[in-house]
Parts: C-alpha cells; sequence; structure tokens
C-alpha cells in the first residue's frame, strides 16, 4: 500500500476564531501568529480588540464581501496574511468564503468555540436531534422548509431583527405556539436569555434583542410536509398546469436528487419538481424555466411559502431559455417537449452521469419519447392513476389522463 508523506503546505492566509469573550479569549500562539502578521483583516468589531502594532497592515471586509475580496486578497502578500472571524469560521463564516475563492491548501482554519455549540449547550440540545439553519445573509424563508411539530432548530440570525421576521413566519405558517429562545452574546460576560412564543413575539422590546446571537426555536403547530417527494397538490398555488403528487414522486425518484446537484425544471408550471428538488436537501439548486410570465411569478411565490425561495426561475420559452445556465445535473422536462430541440438541449447540456425525465399525455410526445427511447435507450413507463370519487350515492374511481414517462441517464 502506497502512502503520501507530502509536508503540510505553508498556507496563504491563515483565519482565526475569535469567541465572544474577545482578544483574551485567544490562545497565546494564536495571539502571536495575529501579531506577526503582515497583514490582518477582519471585520470592525474584531480589528478594535487588537492591540496596537506598528507596521501592521489592519483591513476591514469589504462590502459585499465577496464581489470585492477578490481585488483585496490580490493587493496582500502571498504569505503572512490573518484574517479574523467569530467563533468558527466554518460554521456560516468568511473561512468558506476564502477556501471557495482560494482553495482549501491555502486557507489554514484555527476555530474557536462555534456558537452553535455553545447555544447547543445552552438549551442541552444533542447535536443529533437539532438543525442548523443559517439566516446570515439569506431569504428567512428559508426557515419554514423544515417545519414539522416538535423539531429543535438553531437559527443563525443575521441581526437583531431576525427574530422578529422569524416570528411572524412561523405564525403565518400556524406555528405562533413555537417557543423561541434569543440566546445572545454566547460566551460573552454579557451573555443573556430571552424566551417568548411567535406568537407574542410582537410584544418584545425590539431593544432589548442583542445583535450577536443565536435563536433557537421549538417549532409547535400543525403537521408539516415532510421532506420526501410528493406533496399534497394542495401546497401548491396552481392554475391546472400542475405535476400532479404521483406522478411527480415518480419522477424524482429517477431525478434522484442528492446534495449539491442542480436540476433543470423544464416547463415548470407550477414549479413543483423544482422546489421539492430543493427541498430535497439544502445545498440542492434548481432553475425553473417557464415561458408564461404570470406561471412564472407563481413558482416564485410557491418557492418562498415552502421554504425554498432561491430557485431561480427564468421567465422564457425552452430551449432558447436554456443558453447561459449552470450545467444540470438532472433535467424535468414537464412541458413543451415537442418544442422542436428541447430534448436535444437537455439531454446535451447533462454533466455525465445526469439524469433527463420527461413527461407526456399527448400522442404526439408519446410518440416523440417512444423515439427516444428506442435511439438513446432508458426507461419507457405508463402511469395510470385513478382516484377514489363519488359516482351518484356510491364511490368509484375516476382516472386521470395518462402519462408517458421517459427517463434516461447520460
Amino acid at each position: 500500500m502506497s502512502t503520501d508523506t507530502r509536508p503540510v503546505p505553508e498556507p496563504r492566509i491563515t483565519v482565526v476564531g475569535v469567541g465572544a469573550d474577545g482578544w483574551p479569549g485567544v490562545p497565546g500562539r494564536l495571539r502571536r501568529t495575529v501579531l506577526e502578521a503582515e497583514v490582518v483583516l477582519g471585520g470592525r468589531r474584531h480589528l478594535a480588540l487588537l492591540p496596537e502594532r506598528a507596521g501592521q497592515r489592519r483591513e476591514v471586509w469589504p462590502s459585499p464581501l465577496r464581489e470585492g475580496l477578490a481585488a483585496l486578497l490580490a493587493s496582500c502578500p502571498d504569505r503572512g496574511v490573518v484574517a479574523l472571524a467569530s467563533g468558527d469560521p466554518l460554521v456560516s463564516g468568511v473561512a468558506t468564503t476564502l477556501i471557495d475563492l482560494l482553495g482549501a491548501e491555502a486557507v489554514r482554519v484555527e476555530p474557536a468555540l462555534s456558537s452553535v455549540a455553545l447555544a447547543r449547550a445552552r438549551m442541552g440540545w444533542p447535536a443529533e436531534r437539532c438543525a442548523v439553519v443559517t439566516l446570515v445573509g439569506r431569504d428567512p424563508r428559508l426557515l419554514l422548509r423544515w417545519l414539522s411539530p416538535g423539531q429543535r432548530l438553531l437559527v443563525l440570525s443575521s441581526d437583531a431583527g431576525t427574530p422578529a421576521l422569524a416570528a411572524a413566519l412561523l405564525s403565518g405558517a400556524g406555528y405562533g405556539d413555537s417557543r423561541m429562545t434569543v440566546l445572545g452574546d454566547l460566551g460573552a460576560d454579557t451573555e443573556s436569555r430571552l424566551e417568548c412564543t411567535a406568537g407574542d413575539w410582537p410584544r418584545v422590546d425590539p431593544a432589548s434583542v442583542p445583535a450577536l446571537h443565536v435563536l433557537a426555536v421549538e417549532a409547535a403547530g400543525p403537521p408539516g410536509y415532510g421532506l420526501a417527494a410528493g406533496l399534497p397538490d394542495g401546497a401548491y398555488e396552481h392554475d391546472g398546469q400542475l405535476t400532479k403528487r404521483d406522478l411527480r414522486a415518480a419522477a424524482l425518484a429517477r431525478l434522484a436528487p442528492a446534495p449539491g446537484l442542480h436540476l433543470w425544471d423544464v416547463g415548470a408550471g407550477a414549479g413543483s419538481v423544482g422546489i421539492e428538488w430543493m427541498r430535497a436537501h439544502p445545498a440542492c439548486t434548481a432553475t425553473a424555466v417557464e415561458a408564461d410570465a404570470g406561471r412564472a411569478a407563481r413558482i416564485g411565490r410557491n418557492a418562498g411559502r415552502l421554504g425554498v425561495p432561491g430557485l431561480e426561475v427564468v421567465a422564457g420559452r425552452a430551449p432558447e431559455a436554456l443558453e447561459g445556465l449552470p450545467a444540470p445535473d438532472a433535467v424535468f422536462v414537464g412541458g413543451g417537449a415537442t418544442q422542436p430541440g428541447v430534448l436535444e438541449s437537455c439531454a446535451g447540456a447533462l454533466r455525465p452521469g445526469g439524469r433527463l425525465v420527461v413527461h407526456g399525455v399527448t400522442l404526439e410526445t408519446e410518440r416523440l419519447l417512444s423515439e427516444a427511447h428506442r435511439d438513446r435507450g432508458g426507461e419507457l413507463t405508463r402511469i395510470a392513476v385513478e382516484t377514489a370519487a363519488p359516482v351518484g350515492g356510491f364511490t368509484g374511481w375516476t382516472p386521470a389522463r395518462t402519462v408517458t414517462q421517459w427517463s434516461w441517464t447520460r
């Protein structure tokens, strides 16, 4: 068996986590690293903690961060750069952005105790029994994806206004009885705790909410939709252009969402397939392409209400609207398959190992899918669904339109 004994590379930048106890809480070896650095980057609050050191260059993070960071780093030397961050810099922190830009070998991370670990300790919540949701610089409607009775959430807040936004969302979703605990300045002498239900939050004085906090939520409300494919059709606002529940579940089973993968939902209608793809895991992303402007707007509303506001909606007709989109790992075509070039464009854009699923209800689409199956292979399936409904004083079966489904892996 061969082994790799390469020396640990010298990092271009070292990210030092600072706890709520500030500079005194930084270990001695890391204090020396900071004070010996040629350049120190950080927020104004962190830089203000440092003792004076003649000749050391200190730079505040640019705003917006990611857009301005490349230019800032280009002005720094190749070595001897330190960045200061709160707690664990890889928990919704700047180290993630730096690694994205520079690569893992160029960044050394020296974490302090994270706010998440401190919050779990204060609440007495084991790590495996709660979820962490970051709303730092993100749409607060992400919180709605997680709602189910008894769910425990640790919410990383953007600022003192986040609890009020969370309370309004919880109450609007029927979760006004959820317990909210604001854990302020964790690990500092000024640590605080503020408890209230979501429904009672409007009575809380906004001035009493610390800017630096973690919000703990114990969800209490009606049964949630869950994260499995096949949400009830009533979960969506639609005009009839909706991939129905059983067919949606069959399509998503073959599309196989997994963390970090990207989906195209082409001819998206109400956006249900793209929405449920993203609900499967927080790292799943999707682009919904819909020619009708009214439906495209509706997709955005559905996505926000179901906790995936990051769904990208493109108002346009395929295949022209597909140009320039991020390469997909999976594609669902729910409408417009007979439009010239759509199937070819979708199949050609897939990454290796990517999956294509197409639904058709007309004879013309069925013929097209039969030819695609003959030429490319894959799986061709006809799906017929019947539901029980009243027939006079009795009950009988009401059939929906039979759907032909073609699925293919590149």
